[in-house]
This record gives C-alpha cells, structure tokens and sequence, in this order.
C-alpha cells in the first residue's frame, strides 16, 4: 500500500485528489496539509511513502519544504504537483530532492502513473517538460539562462516582487527581515541586470514566470 500525505493550500483541490486516490487499490492518503511548514511537520509524523506537493504556498513554499522533507525523512519520496509549467521551478524542485514533477491539469491516469514510478524509486516528469529539458541537454550551446544564478531565495523573491508585494510583506511571507528581502532584491537587479522593480515585473513576465 503507498500511504501518501497532500499538501496544498486549496481545500478543493485536496478533497478532488482524495478523491481519486480513493479508487485506487494500492494507494491511501495518511494526512492533508494546507501550507509549507504544515506539510514538513506531517511528514515527520506520519512517515508517508510520498507527499504529493504544491509549490506556491504559504509560510513555506514547495521548494524549501522539498529540501527539509528529503533532510529530514529522505525515505519520503517527493512528487511535485503544481500548476507551474516552467522549467525554472521543475529545475529547482528537482535540484531540492524532488523525484517526479507533474502538472495540475494532466489527467488522473497520469497521476496515478506518476506516483506508482516514483514509489518504485524513478523520476517522473511530465511529456511537455520532458522534452524541453531533453532540448537543454543536446542543446548545451544554448545558454544558461540568466535565472540559474539565483539562489532558491532570491528566486521566491523575484516572484513575489514581481506580483507586487511590498518588503515587509515579503519579510512576513517568508519569515525574513524587510532588510533581509531588500538585501535579496539588491542581488536580484545585479545578476538580471535589472534597475528596479518595474524591471523585475516585466522580466518574470517575459519568463512566463508570471501572468501579465
């Protein structure tokens, strides 16, 4: 039996996911987890097989949870479910300790699919991603892109600067100082050869990395 734990912060979302989990034989859900911080601390308790996990959620994003889960219980094997199609996050979730990666709008069956060959210990990754990142390998002459040189911090930053939040409520999302967030920013604008917040909007928005 693949005893699984989901966390994400859409009730919604949780109870559709149960749902079809529930008709699957070999599979059972041990616990639900609205947030970050939550999902690490279930993980501990519960000791799953998988924890299927958002990455936009709050107190602590699926990122730096992949990173805790895999040094906290590296038994528990992550699978990455988001809505997230870049392959700036699938690259970093995959650099955390995540095994699969798959998208929100894939089919059930691709789910299901996905979980049964990371419990099986293989990395998953779904047919749209997994042709751009089979385009970077043969195609090493392409460049690294210039987001590969921010840290997973600066990373989270960069969105949520781009979104429009302010330092102080960047600091209260993610548990820093506003000094702290603007030490990040400062860093940002030199390795993107950015001049302010405006160009780092219109960045992450020519990136894909948000809606416009």
């Amino acid at each position: 039996m693949i005893r699984l734990v989901i966390a994400d912060d859409h009730a919604m979302w949780r109870e559709g996911l149960c749902r079809i989990l529930a008709e699957q034989e070999d599979m059972t859900v041990v616990g639900e987890a609205a947030d970050g911080r939550a999902a690490v601390a279930l993980v501990e308790q519960k000791g799953p097989d998988i924890i299927l996990l958002d990455i936009s959620m709050p107190k602590k994003d699926g990122i730096e949870a992949t990173k805790d889960i895999v040094r906290l219980r590296s038994s528990t094997k992550v699978l990455i479910l988001t809505m997230h199609e870049d392959e700036h996050y699938a690259l970093r979730a995959f650099r955390a300790g995540a095994l699969g990666y798959i998208v929100k709008h894939a089919k059930s069956d691709e789910l299901v699919k996905a979980i049964r060959q990371v419990h099986s210990g293989k990395c998953y990754l779904s047919a749209e991603l997994a042709t751009v990142f089979a385009e970077r390998f043969l195609n090493p002459e392409t460049g690294r892109n210039p987001l590969e040189n921010l840290t997973d911090r600066q990373f989270r930053v960069l969105l949520l600067l781009a979104k429009g939040r302010t330092n102080r409520e960047i600091g209260e999302q993610l548990g820093i100082k506003a000094k702290t967030v603007d030490s990040h920013r400062s860093h940002i604008l030199k390795r993107l050869n950015l001049r302010n917040n405006a160009d780092i909007t219109r960045y992450a928005m020519q990136q894909g990395l948000v809606e416009e």
